[in-house]
């Protein structure tokens, strides 16, 4: 082993909407370290870091949260009311279901329920 994660880090074009954002959807207090770095300390996870950078979102992402919920459509509205952008329906197969989404910069996610 070399190390541990210390923190996740999103590159976004405003970390304080993304931080707001996440906030809602994992829990913990936006914070603001610098107007190009804010951050979430979400309960029972590492850190979620968002970090201004000059240019934009232009392909999917190769590395995606998965969100576990209990009831997939509820979540969606409450992701909606936050912000999140639905792709989409619900998909199902032999491990779960899931619904992928978007964060308010574009960013895939997923919310998952292996039930």
């Amino acid at each position: 082993m070399i190390g541990r994660i210390d923190e996740v880090v999103i590159d976004c074009a405003n970390p304080m909407t993304l931080a707001t954002f996440w906030a809602g959807v994992l829990g913990g207090q936006p914070r603001q370290r610098h107007m190009s770095w804010c951050f979430i300390d979400p309960p029972g996870w590492t850190r979620l870091a968002f970090q201004k950078v000059p240019e934009g979102k232009t392909v999917k992402n190769r590395l995606h949260l998965d969100i576990e919920v209990p009831d997939i459509p509820s979540a969606t509205r409450q992701a909606e009311e936050f912000g999140a952008q639905r792709i989409g329906g619900i998909h199902r197969d032999s491990a779960g279901a899931f619904q992928v989404l978007l964060d308010p910069e574009g960013n895939e996610w997923c919310l998952v329920n292996s039930g």
